[in-house]
């Protein structure tokens, strides 16, 4: 009995040294979260990467988290890092020994292994071509990054942009991404790290309660796979002026006064959060999304009015489709 209670014991141990040998290097330094799936997360989805809202911050890409209800898409976004010279290592998933786990990202001096996922917006899979510390401040490459107006810190390198073997598959392992850390992501990972900020966790918080962010509702595709935030939206309200503006929709007179009210709105939102440390209040938010809201309605009525004129839209869109931008008389807003 104690030969047989001694095999199985080996034959344990002798599993659990395999598995750990399987699961790349960078698992150890990082914070698995006890959570092991069987079904693989979907595919990164497409989305425009929105403009930065103000000079320091970096981007932090999209992905796949789980909760109780499966699969939900957590948009990417700009956050403060915690520390001047820190930059961004997304987590990832890893398939090992027939499950999909997720290691956590960190914030360090250099960015680590985080699977070989190409996040894209200079997260490619391996490194970070985004932008660089400089002394103090951060200079951010606008070949990959969008920044927002009046940022000086810029500069533009395009050579760093790869358009072969683009995989948008979401994480590593058999059936993924084949690949493990390099010698020098072993080094990195040995560098002091910290975990997620408050803004980090705060916003997957509010991505977890929006239903239209999972699987079971968007079958992998989220409508609004860039975010649901203030800089999002206002992104997507200049895209409905700009095809209105194409479509003949929009008026001369009826652009200047929308773009005159999104101006004030953006310079708001600039002053709150310079008052903010950067960030706005729950009410100054709720404040800005019903100003866009009365913007995005008057939008709508503006493209959809009854024009006198023969032309109303001389440059061919018709009064339905919108360019393909509306759909049984709603917009994306």
């Amino acid at each position: 009995m104690r030969t047989l209670l001694q095999a199985r014991y080996w034959l344990l141990l002798g599993a659990l040294i395999a598995g750990a040998v399987a699961i790349p290097a960078a698992t150890h330094a990082q914070v698995a979260v006890g959570i092991s799936i069987t079904t693989a997360p979907p595919v990164i989805p497409v989305y425009e990467q929105p403009p930065c809202p103000t000079e320091g911050y970096l981007w932090t890409p999209g992905y796949w988290a789980y909760g109780p209800d499966g699969y939900y898409w957590v948009p990417g976004v700009w956050v403060a890092p915690p520390r001047v010279g820190f930059l961004w290592t997304p987590g990832y998933w890893g398939f090992v020994g027939g499950f999909y786990r997720w290691h956590a990202g960190y914030w360090g001096p250099h960015v680590g292994f985080y699977g070989g996922i190409n996040y894209g917006f200079g997260y490619g899979g391996v490194g970070f071509v985004g932008g660089r510390w400089d002394g103090g401040y951060f200079r951010y490459n606008t070949a990959v990054w969008h920044t927002g107006p009046g940022f000086q810190r810029v500069y533009e390198d395009r050579t760093v942009i790869r358009e072969t073997n683009v995989t948008r598959v979401s994480y590593n392992g058999h059936g993924g991404v084949e690949r493990y850390p390099s010698s020098e992501e072993r080094g990195y990972m040995h560098e002091e790290h910290l975990g997620r900020t408050q803004g980090q966790i705060s916003h997957q918080g509010a991505a977890r309660v929006d239903r239209g962010n999972y699987v079971s509702v968007n079958h992998g595709t989220p409508a609004h796979p860039e975010g649901m935030g203030v800089n999002a939206r206002q992104d997507r309200q200049q895209n409905r002026i700009n095809q209105g503006v194409h479509s003949g929709q929009l008026t001369k007179g009826e652009t200047n006064h929308i773009e005159k009210n999104e101006t004030a709105i953006h310079n708001e939102v600039k002053a709150d959060r310079a008052a903010n440390g950067g960030h706005l209040t729950q009410q100054e938010h709720h404040h800005v999304e019903q100003q866009q809201n009365r913007e995005s309605r008057q939008i709508y009525r503006d493209k959809h009015n009854q024009r006198t004129d023969a032309n109303p839209h001389p440059h061919g869109g018709g009064g339905g489709g919108g360019g393909g931008h509306e759909h049984g008389g709603h917009e994306h807003k």
